[in-house]
């Protein structure tokens, strides 16, 4: 079964599922509703911890494609009515530590001054040093709870004095992110940089800070990144597409992009997975699908390539014009995007 295949079913069953809980005894008599809702989780909690969380995973990517609004709130409480969270946050947790552990041994032996292509002005000791501080500042915000916006400048980080250490320091600061992260409540409130203000937005969070490094590393020191599991690719785009808007600068960029109406297509060459970008209304909107789901519907450019491959191109890992990619169409719609998204 394909990606975009589950995705669309995924996010049938939360858009169900919603309706049903939701619909008052008028649509369906509540002991009917009580019933297939419970048969329903029945056959969900028989699922593997890995399908669960995948599952979790898409019912999230599938409510944020909504506006902000009571359906999408909604929505967002599919997963946790399943009980799919209990089982999905410590994987989410333990995804972090191995993204980390993964870019503290390729980093651990190399040259500190090394610099890295795909962050100008940045060496591997800046690149080390960043994804620690990312850490230390994710931990301080789960444990006091922060309600609002603290500045990591504003925090002791204390990084060690030799860059050769900051490997060390990085992956002591992980541990004790995880080790806060997995005690917390997912739906503790709590700020954000996203559209989830609670504890639950961290892991993935800090998964794709970890997951872009490792290949800004691998780059720097090979001259390629390693290939990246599909599913965790398809999990980064989603998380991409949704923290855009809520970012300041570039939802103002892409406000002012004056291409309302135009779309983005991105195809994942491995899984058949689209994205179809939408731009208009002083923002975009954005839908997962298939190739046959969105025929029907023709780009101003499209873009293939491999999802690992697409999520380095999001975030200006991999040049538009690197033979990787298939391209057609508006060749400056792409690079206007990728100018306007850059964080």
């Amino acid at each position: 079964m394909s990606d975009a295949l589950l995705s669309t079913l995924a996010e049938a069953l939360a858009d169900l599922v919603t309706a049903v809980g939701t619909g008052g005894d008028e649509v369906l008599d509540a002991d009917t509703a009580m019933k297939w809702l419970e048969s329903t989780g029945a056959t969900l909690s028989g699922l593997p911890a890995a399908d669960r969380r995948a599952l979790d995973g898409l019912f999230r990517a599938a409510a944020l494609r909504h506006p902000e609004g009571p359906w999408r709130d909604e929505l967002l409480t599919v997963s946790e009515g399943f009980g799919l969270t209990e089982d999905t946050h410590a994987a989410s947790c333990a995804a972090v530590a191995e993204q980390t552990r993964r870019f503290v041994a390729t980093v651990r032996e190399a040259d500190p001054a090394t610099p890295v292509p795909t962050c100008p002005g940045w060496t591997l000791a800046d690149l080390t040093r960043h994804l620690g501080t990312v850490h230390h500042w994710a931990e301080h915000l789960v444990r006091t709870g922060a309600a609002t916006r603290v500045h990591a400048r504003d925090l002791p980080l204390d990084p060690p004095a030799d860059p050769a250490a900051y490997p060390g320091w990085l992956a002591a600061g992980a541990e004790t992110f995880v080790t806060t992260l997995s005690a917390t409540d997912p739906d503790t409130p709590l700020w954000s940089p996203g559209p989830e203000p609670r504890a639950g937005y961290y892991p993935r969070h800090l998964l794709f800070e970890a997951v872009v490094h490792l290949a800004d590393a691998e780059i720097a020191l090979d001259g390629t990144a390693r290939p990246i599991d599909a599913g965790t690719a398809a999990e980064g785009i989603e998380h991409h597409l949704a923290t855009l808007l809520y970012v300041p600068w570039t939802a103002e960029r892409i406000a002012h992009l004056d291409r309302d109406g135009e779309l983005l297509r991105l195809t994942a060459r491995d899984t058949g997975a689209v994205w179809t970008l939408t731009l208009g209304g002083g923002g975009f909107t954005w839908r997962r699908g298939s190739a046959a789901s969105t025929a029907r519907t023709e780009p101003t450019v499209s873009v293939t390539g491999d999802s690992g491959e697409l999520l380095l191109l999001l975030h200006r890992r991999y040049a538009a014009d690197d033979p990787r990619f298939a391209r057609t169409g508006d060749r400056a719609l792409l690079d206007a995007w990728l100018t306007a998204t850059a964080l």
